[in-house]
């Protein structure tokens, strides 16, 4: 066993207070987008109670379930796939730039009204 095995860490740097500042910026304002989606979709009559009662109304809106479940695994295979191994995609921060997105929306409408 190698005594020094840990050497090659001895040069890693902590990161500045200005990349640790964005990084808890980018994590609060995503967590906002999830708040904010969860209070949308749970609320009464909210995004999912009305969803669901639009696609089982009838038998003709039930056909778009598996629609549904395609586009949803269509855009898991873009965001997810690499073309090399050993290159990561850009595309898979997606979400998460779509999520700080969100959030920055929901700390404005929080700002301006008050409330989700």
């Amino acid at each position: 066993m190698d005594p020094n095995k840990y050497k090659k860490n001895a040069n890693i740097q902590a990161d500045s207070l200005s990349n640790t500042l964005k990084s808890v910026g980018s994590l609060l304002l995503m967590l906002l987008g999830l708040v904010g989606i969860a209070m949308e979709l749970f609320k009464e009559g909210g995004w999912l109670k009305s969803t669901f009662s639009w696609l089982f109304e009838s038998g003709s809106h039930m056909i778009f379930i598996p629609v549904i479940i395609f586009v949803f695994w269509f855009l898991n295979r873009i965001i997810s796939s690499t073309p090399d191994k050993n290159e990561i995609k850009k595309s898979g921060n997606l979400p998460m730039y779509i999520m700080m997105g969100l959030g920055a929306y929901y700390l404005f409408r929080l700002i301006m009204t008050g409330g989700f």
